[in-house]
């Protein structure tokens, strides 16, 4: 979960050159250099695009903007005219400068390194054209589910359509595999969850499939808890991320033995580290050894994060795999 970044002093001097956080992500030649950074340090099994999941807005023609100390800010889609600003062609050429940026890294990473491409996922994605930023208690694009229902819908089509192609190129530059990140799919009544995280995450999964795309796909519906087996029984994805607060007891019951699960270590534990990062690391090697497992944390490594023990984890995660 976001190997670069700004733990990182070789991405932050990486980062400063950059005259924006688009411009970063828009330019290959720092892109790539991001991407392979922690792969030079840590010596990773996959290497995991940087980019970030809101490029999809600003292809399809919504305004987006990154402040320091506020994070994302974005336009909102207010009616159906601002979703036909971009024909989707030119919507999926304006992102790539992605594309160049997986071909640099899968050019230059060994062969026995994986490369994951990813998107956010429609809901996501959705949420932020709603409200405009993150970071709010998403009252506003849940009453729009109810009060705007149709507009909604035509919202969700074009970004499963838009990141279908997206990933589609991702994978036509190299890509290895992809993961899709439904951020905010926490705290949902179990209907808007089906209709917003289960159906959209389900077509974008066909349509790849459609598309002839055969790669693993990995969904991450953060925050899912009890609606974790709702996700897995119907969106064909070939592993599923798991969050910090998911019980490894209701993986074994909510997803199938032969999906792969990744995650969940907590991201504070990483940065508290000592006997009780070993031991939650080894616990969960443990939960998970009968099946397919992609050893990630529960969500992003957070700036503070002491290198020492990221070295620490990927030590013990690979004295436990042999």
């Amino acid at each position: 979960m976001r190997q670069a970044g700004r733990h990182l002093p070789e991405y932050l001097e990486l980062r400063a050159q950059a005259k924006d956080f688009l411009d970063f992500c828009y330019s290959p030649s720092m892109a790539a250099e991001a991407t392979l950074q922690p792969i030079r340090r840590y010596d990773m099994d996959a290497a995991i695009l940087f980019a970030d999941i809101l490029l999809i807005l600003d292809a399809i023609g919504l305004d987006v903007r990154f402040e320091k100390g506020v994070g994302p800010i974005v336009e909102t889609v207010n009616d159906e005219s601002d979703l036909n600003r971009v024909p989707m062609e030119k919507a999926v050429q304006r992102l790539s400068p992605v594309y160049e940026t997986v071909d640099r890294v899968r050019s230059k990473l060994d062969s026995n390194k994986a490369l994951i491409g990813f998107c956010g996922a429609p809901w996501t994605v959705a949420l932020y054209a709603i409200e405009g930023r993150g970071g709010t208690d998403k009252s506003t694009a849940r009453s729009w589910a109810y009060t705007n229902a149709d507009l909604m819908n035509k919202l969700l089509d074009l970004l499963i359509e838009a990141s279908a192609q997206y990933l589609s190129e991702q994978v036509k530059a190299g890509a290895d595999a992809l993961m899709i990140f439904e951020s905010w799919a926490e705290g949902l009544p179990s209907d808007l969850f089906q209709s917003l995280v289960v159906e959209p995450n389900a077509r974008l999964v066909n349509r790849l499939r459609e598309m002839d795309i055969t790669v693993p796909i990995i969904g991450f519906p953060r925050g899912a808890a009890t609606m974790l087996e709702a996700y897995t029984s119907q969106v064909a994805v070939n592993g599923v991320g798991l969050d910090t607060a998911i019980n490894p007891a209701h993986v074994a019951g909510a997803v199938p033995n032969t999906m792969a699960v990744q995650g969940h270590l907590d991201p504070l534990l990483l940065i508290a580290g000592g006997d009780a990062m070993d031991a939650r690391v080894r616990e969960l090697l443990q939960a998970y050894s009968g099946r397919p497992h992609i050893f990630n944390l529960g969500h992003g490594v957070r700036p503070e994060t002491p290198i020492a023990h990221v070295e620490r984890v990927v030590e013990l995660v690979r004295e436990g795999a042999t």
